[in-house]
């Protein structure tokens, strides 16, 4: 199967998942047993499977292949190189290829001045009018050729310029932008470019990130904080001819892995074998030396060789355009395209497979606790009014006393609840203050304060690295608040079903974990790209502290704000099903207190009401089966077999 096929698959499965989890919305809707909140997850789970994107990164140094490679493998259907492939750099700003549904062909490109805003490119994208958009015929590959070449535009400024925005400048042109004889230094024109082009695979959800080589991959920390660490595969591009280069290496460690054991998803593509196609070497001869690489590589990269994939991009896109399997062969594409479909799509489905599990799971599990609850409600009324056949009016008086002991009795445990209600909400109020945005701007204004009246580089880095210990203290302090709201919760939920014969499960669990990982990320992010005598001996003290609070604060805002969404989705969903089992345990002992009430006011309605209660049971049961039966189904959609088979649904009452 290619991997277009491929796609197309793993498309036509997440569509499936979709209307299953549709489904279950819909019924909860219709049968009233759902609320505001699930309806909520469950809508914003329905968006997440819709927009689900597929991000492939390519990087390299420069002259490597990549954009050919990426030719060879996305747009050789087009008979021609679409994105621009010769000798020097052809790629110099981060490049999106994706596609959305309701937009035109088009390049939109985002002006490198706007670096000097200190806002992020993920905020520009909601501003669509301070990109330039060139539109893109689809049928003229002329059209499609002048409009992408444009990523490589560049433009000369001033040093003091090129600094402001994000540049190193070096003279010698080693370690930055090199000064030329004009005074002046060429650094990129475009910030960032987004492609939007209808191909097959793109209008699936894949997104193709092409990157520009080390120098400028560099200036733009948003890359290498944000789009390569999260991309769900990085094609790493070397030349056979060289191996790995000073500079690879510096892309590689910097950039890819940061000093962390290899990830899942990183693949390496030795590019341009066909340099060893001279007529000279025997077949035989070839392979050997193609093996020796593939090891080196492996070797300095500390990655298994199976994950190095040697390639000729050049003459796979010569063999699709010309339609020559044997050149196709000989390229080694093919096994490339093969690892992708393997170890993307598989990866990919299992994430999203456990996002669709855990969310449902836990829905139709309050529900079914919902509706166990209302089924023993209404099997409690049959089997009381029941004993009430043939009794005098003292028994049905003694009924009605001890429904209403029950309900006093339950009003005070509900005096209890409110208590708790009102705790809970001051512990969240605790939670929200170590973990909310309003104390991560207090801490920002106070960090870049201190940067702006430091007088030295030692100054900058106490400010920088006092920034981190503040913000993991925050997220250390709001982990022991929600272990509070654990424990208080747990207790409440014990003494709720010891009391009152509610049937909860434990609340779920929340943890801080994940965003102190990724703090610690930003950490050693920092540590490589400012904290270093280099970056304080090449930059201005105002420009360290624009980069800070333009890469490395944004990225830790950002992790702040799903910390906040996450935690708020968290404390609702807690409270949820305690919520409901008191709301309807309140409902059925009303409920049970009107039939006894009725009862000792007419003769003849007994019968009536154990009639509607039993058709009551009848409609329960049925919504039980019926749930039963969704939960399969979106098992079934999302590959999950085993243990939801032996559910099964509870029996009428005797």
């Amino acid at each position: 199967m290619n991997l277009t096929d491929s796609f197309s698959e793993f498309s036509e499965w997440r569509d499936s998942v979709g209307q299953s989890i549709a489904q279950l919305k819909t019924w909860l809707t219709r049968n009233e047993v759902g609320d505001a909140q699930t309806d909520l997850r469950l809508r914003y789970l329905l968006e997440r499977l819709r927009d689900e994107k597929l991000t492939v990164a390519f990087v390299a140094e420069f002259s490597r292949g990549k954009s050919e490679l990426i030719n060879a493998v996305f747009f050789a259907d087009y008979g021609d190189r679409i994105l621009p492939s010769s000798a020097g750099r052809t790629t110099m700003c981060p490049t999106e290829l994706q596609w959305e549904n309701g937009q035109s062909p088009s390049i939109r490109l985002l002006p490198i001045e706007t670096r000097g805003r200190g806002a992020s490119v993920q905020e520009f994208k909601r501003h669509p009018e301070e990109w330039i958009t060139v539109p893109i015929d689809v049928e003229s590959t002329e059209s499609m050729q002048r409009a992408m070449a444009r990523v490589g535009e560049t433009k000369r400024v001033a040093p003091d310029e090129a600094e402001r925005l994000g540049f190193a400048v070096d003279p010698s042109g080693k370690k930055g932008a090199r000064i030329e004889e004009d005074g002046k230094v060429e650094i990129a024109a475009w910030r960032h470019a987004l492609i939007q082009f209808p191909h097959p695979l793109l209008k699936q959800g894949l997104v193709v990130v092409d990157t520009p080589g080390l120098n400028a991959i560099g200036s733009e920390p948003e890359l290498t904080l944000s789009l390569l660490p999260n991309a769900h595969a990085v094609l790493f591009i070397l030349a056979v001819d060289t191996g790995v280069t000073q500079s690879d290496l510096a892309v590689w460690q910097e950039h890819i892995v940061a000093g962390k054991a290899q990830q899942r998803g990183r693949v390496v593509v030795l590019n341009k074998i066909d340099s060893l196609w001279d007529g000279i070497r025997s077949e035989s001869q070839i392979d050997s030396e193609i093996r020796g690489q593939v090891t080196s590589v492996a070797r300095t990269l500390s990655v298994p060789e199976n994950q190095v994939f040697p390639v000729s991009a050049q003459k796979a896109l010569l063999a699709k355009v010309t339609r020559d399997p044997d050149l196709l062969d000989r390229s080694r594409v093919e096994t490339l395209e093969s690892a992708l479909t393997s170890e993307l799509l598989p990866t990919r489905q299992e994430i999203v497979r456990d996002n669709a599990r855990g969310e449902t799971g836990e829905i139709i599990r309050r529900t079914r606790e919902l509706l166990n609850a209302r089924l023993r409600g209404v099997q409690e009324q049959v089997r009381e009014l029941s004993e009430l056949r043939g009794k005098n009016r003292s028994v049905i008086e003694y009924m009605m006393r001890k429904v209403r002991a029950e309900k006093t009795e339950f009003e005070q445990g509900l005096q209890k609840y409110h208590a708790t209600r009102s705790v809970f909400t001051n512990l969240s109020n605790n939670l929200y203050a170590h973990l909310g945005l309003d104390a991560l701007r207090h801490e920002t204004r106070r960090t870049r304060e201190a940067m702006l009246d430091a007088s030295f580089s030692r100054g900058l880095r106490e400010a920088m690295e006092s920034f981190f210990d503040q913000l993991r203290g925050n997220l250390r302090k709001s982990s022991d608040e929600v272990g509070e709201i654990q424990r208080m919760l747990d207790t409440m939920y014990k003494k709720f079903a010891i009391e009152h014969g509610l049937k909860l499960a434990a609340p779920s669990s929340f943890s801080t974990l994940r965003y102190e990982k990724e703090i610690e990320r930003l950490r050693a992010a920092f540590n490589q790209q400012l904290n270093t005598v280099g970056a304080m001996v090449l930059h201005r003290k105002g420009t360290v502290t624009q980069r800070f609070f333009d890469t490395i604060a944004l990225e830790a805002r950002r992790t702040f704000e799903m910390a906040n969404r996450d935690v708020d989705q968290w404390l609702r969903a807690v409270m949820s099903p305690l919520e409901t089992q008191v709301r309807e345990y309140q409902i059925q002992l009303k409920r049970r207190l009107e039939s006894v009430k009725r009862i000792h006011e007419a003769t003849g309605t007994l019968e009536e009401r154990i009639a509607e209660l039993d058709q009551a049971e009848r409609g329960l049961l049925q919504q039980m089966a019926e749930l039963t039966r969704l939960e399969r189904g979106i098992a079934g959609a999302i590959g999950i077999t085993g243990d939801l088979a032996e559910i099964e649904t509870p029996a009428r009452a005797a």
